[in-house]
Protein backbone atom coordinates (compact mmCIF):
# COMPACT_ATOMS: atom_id res chain seq x y z
CA UNK A 1 0.00 0.00 0.00
CA UNK A 2 1.51 3.32 -0.97
CA UNK A 3 0.82 6.66 0.65
CA UNK A 4 0.13 9.66 -1.52
CA UNK A 5 2.90 12.22 -1.49
CA UNK A 6 1.98 15.80 -0.81
CA UNK A 7 2.98 18.12 -3.59
CA UNK A 8 5.22 20.96 -2.49
CA UNK A 9 4.16 24.48 -3.38
CA UNK A 10 6.03 26.00 -6.27
CA UNK A 11 8.75 28.35 -5.12
CA UNK A 12 8.78 31.77 -6.62
CA UNK A 13 11.97 33.75 -7.07
CA UNK A 14 12.39 36.39 -4.40
CA UNK A 15 13.11 39.95 -5.41
CA UNK A 16 16.26 41.53 -4.05
CA UNK A 17 15.67 45.15 -3.01
CA UNK A 18 17.84 47.69 -4.76
CA UNK A 19 19.09 50.54 -2.55
CA UNK A 20 17.55 53.84 -3.58
CA UNK A 21 20.41 55.94 -2.20
CA UNK A 22 23.96 54.80 -2.67
CA UNK A 23 26.61 55.17 0.01
CA UNK A 24 28.46 57.54 -2.31
CA UNK A 25 25.36 59.76 -2.38
CA UNK A 26 25.28 59.90 1.43
CA UNK A 27 28.92 61.01 1.75
CA UNK A 28 28.22 64.79 1.76
CA UNK A 29 25.65 64.34 4.53
CA UNK A 30 28.09 62.30 6.64
CA UNK A 31 30.77 64.97 6.17
CA UNK A 32 28.32 67.73 7.16
CA UNK A 33 27.20 65.75 10.23
CA UNK A 34 30.86 65.21 11.22
CA UNK A 35 31.63 68.93 10.97
CA UNK A 36 28.56 69.81 13.05
CA UNK A 37 29.57 67.25 15.70
CA UNK A 38 33.12 68.60 15.83
CA UNK A 39 31.82 72.15 16.25
CA UNK A 40 29.49 71.01 19.04
CA UNK A 41 32.36 69.28 20.84
CA UNK A 42 34.51 72.39 20.44
CA UNK A 43 31.87 74.70 21.88
CA UNK A 44 31.10 72.36 24.76
CA UNK A 45 34.69 71.47 25.54
CA UNK A 46 37.02 74.30 24.61
CA UNK A 47 35.09 77.55 24.09
CA UNK A 48 36.54 79.29 27.12
CA UNK A 49 39.63 81.26 27.97
CA UNK A 50 42.56 81.46 25.55
CA UNK A 51 40.90 79.32 22.85
CA UNK A 52 37.69 81.33 22.87
CA UNK A 53 36.32 82.48 19.52
CA UNK A 54 33.41 84.39 21.03
CA UNK A 55 34.29 86.86 23.79
CA UNK A 56 32.45 86.77 27.08
CA UNK A 57 30.97 83.92 29.07
CA UNK A 58 27.69 83.55 27.16
CA UNK A 59 28.61 80.35 25.33
CA UNK A 60 30.17 78.90 28.48
CA UNK A 61 27.01 79.49 30.47
CA UNK A 62 24.87 78.09 27.65
CA UNK A 63 26.74 74.77 27.53
CA UNK A 64 27.77 74.64 31.21
CA UNK A 65 25.68 71.60 32.15
CA UNK A 66 26.76 69.72 29.02
CA UNK A 67 30.38 70.28 30.06
CA UNK A 68 29.77 68.58 33.39
CA UNK A 69 27.75 65.79 31.76
CA UNK A 70 30.58 65.01 29.31
CA UNK A 71 33.33 65.32 31.93
CA UNK A 72 35.00 68.54 30.76
CA UNK A 73 36.47 70.58 33.63
CA UNK A 74 35.34 74.18 33.84
CA UNK A 75 35.79 75.36 37.43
Amino acid sequence: MSTPTASLPATQPTAVPVPVVSLKGLLPYWIFAGIVCMLAIYFVGAEEGATSIISGMGVHELVHDARHLLGFPCH
